[in-house]
C-alpha cells in the first residue's frame, strides 16, 4: 500500500480521503468565489471563464454525485466491463450530460427563490446560495460514496485517460495520426480562443449605463414607485439614486441634482431659475450597481418645479444642463412655503 504523503496528514480525515472529483468541485467553488469577490481577479477574464464552468456544470455534477455514488460501468478485476453488475450507477458520458442539464435547471430555480427574499437577485446572494447548495450536495455525495465498498465507488479514471492521451499524442501509430493530433490541438486552441474573445470583448452597441430613481418602502424594499411630489419649504424627503454600469470598463460618474423653475415655450422647456442640491461621484466597475440616498430639501417654492438628476461620465463640463448630460431623470414637484 502506498504511503500517504506528509502534507495530506495535516488535513482533516474527511478531506484526506475525499475523492478527487469532489475535491475538484470544492476547488472550483472556492476559485469562483475568489474570482468574483477579489478586486484583483474580478476585473479579469478569469472571472468569466471560472464563472461559466461553475454555473453550467458544477452544481449539476454535485447533484448527480449525490444521487449516484456508485460506479455503474466500471471494469472488473480482469479489465472487462461487468455486464451482469446490479449497480444502479450511470456511466461517465451520462454523468457529464446530466450534470450540464441539472445545472441549467438548478441555477434558475435558485434565482427564482432569491427573487422572493429580501436579498433579491444580486451577485453576492446568488454566489452564496449556489456555493452553499453545491457544498452541501458535495458533502452528501462524499458520505454516500464512503458508505460503499471501494470497488463499487464511482471514480474518475484520470490516470487511464492521461496515459491514453499521452500515448496517442506523443506516440502516434502513423504520420497520419500525428498530423490529425496536431490539427486537433490547434482546433481546440482556436475554439478556446474564439470563445474567450466572444465573452470578454463586448460589442460596441452593448455599452450603456442605467440611471434611475427609487423609493424605499416601509419593509426596506426599493421600488420605482410612490415618489413624493408634495413638499414644504425646508422639509426633507428621501430618494434613492441608482446607477448600473454596463460600459464594460471601470467608469467614474458624476450625478448632479438640481431643483429648477421652468416654463414651457412651444415645444421647448426653458429654465428660469435653478438651485443645485447635491453632487455624487461614484466609481463603478463593469456590471456593478450603486445606490445613493438623497435627502431632498427644497429651498425655492412653487408649483410644477422640476427636480432633475443629471448623469455624467467623468467630470461634468462647465455648462451643466440636460443637453450636455449623458443620462437624465426628473420628477415634477410642488413646494409650498
Amino acid at each position: 500500500m502506498a504511503e500517504t504523503p506528509a502534507w495530506k496528514l495535516l488535513l482533516p480525515r474527511q478531506l484526506r480521503y475525499l475523492p478527487a472529483d469532489l475535491a475538484g468541485v470544492i476547488g472550483v467553488v472556492l476559485l469562483t468565489n475568489l474570482a468574483a469577490l477579489l478586486p484583483i481577479l474580478s476585473e479579469t477574464p478569469v472571472r468569466i471563464v471560472v464563472g461559466l464552468v461553475f454555473v453550467l456544470f458544477i452544481p449539476g455534477y454535485a447533484f448527480i454525485a449525490a444521487l449516484f455514488p456508485e460506479d455503474g460501468s466500471g471494469p472488473t478485476a480482469d479489465g472487462e466491463a461487468d455486464t451482469n453488475s446490479e449497480a444502479d450507477g450511470i456511466d461517465g458520458i451520462e454523468r457529464v450530460a446530466l450534470s450540464f442539464g441539472l445545472s441549467i435547471a438548478l441555477v434558475p430555480l435558485v434565482g427564482l427563490v432569491l427573487n422572493f427574499t429580501p436579498w433579491g437577485i444580486r451577485l453576492l446572494p446568488i454566489l452564496v446560495s449556489l456555493s452553499g447548495l453545491t457544498l452541501v450536495l458535495t458533502a452528501v455525495a462524499a458520505v454516500r460514496r464512503w458508505a460503499l465498498p471501494p470497488e463499487e465507488q464511482f471514480h474518475v479514471p484520470y490516470r487511464t485517460w492521461l496515459s491514453a492521451g499521452r500515448e496517442e499524442l506523443f506516440s502516434p501509430a502513423s504520420r497520419t495520426d500525428a498530423a490529425l493530433n496536431v490539427l486537433l490541438v490547434l482546433s481546440i486552441l482556436l475554439a478556446a480562443a474564439s470563445v474567450g474573445y466572444a465573452v470578454t470583448v463586448p460589442k460596441d452597441g452593448e455599452r450603456f449605463s442605467e440611471f434611475y430613481l427609487l423609493t424605499e418602502t416601509d419593509d426596506g424594499e426599493l421600488v420605482a414607485d410612490n415618489y413624493r411630489t408634495e413638499f414644504q419649504q425646508g422639509e426633507s424627503g428621501s430618494l434613492i439614486v441608482g446607477i448600473g454600469n454596463q460600459e464594460h470598463e471601470r467608469t467614474e460618474y458624476t450625478v448632479i441634482a438640481e431643483l429648477q423653475r421652468v416654463e414651457r415655450v412651444g415645444n421647448e422647456t426653458r429654465v428660469q431659475e435653478r438651485t443645485e442640491l447635491r453632487r455624487f461621484q461614484p466609481t463603478l466597475g463593469h456590471n456593478e450597481t450603486w445606490h445613493g440616498q438623497h435627502e431632498v430639501t427644497p429651498g425655492m417654492t412653487g408649483e410644477g418645479l422640476r427636480l432633475q438628476y443629471l448623469l455624467y461620465r467623468g467630470a461634468p463640463p462647465e455648462t451643466v444642463n440636460q443637453s450636455t448630460a449623458y443620462r437624465e431623470v426628473h420628477l415634477w414637484v410642488n413646494v409650498t412655503g
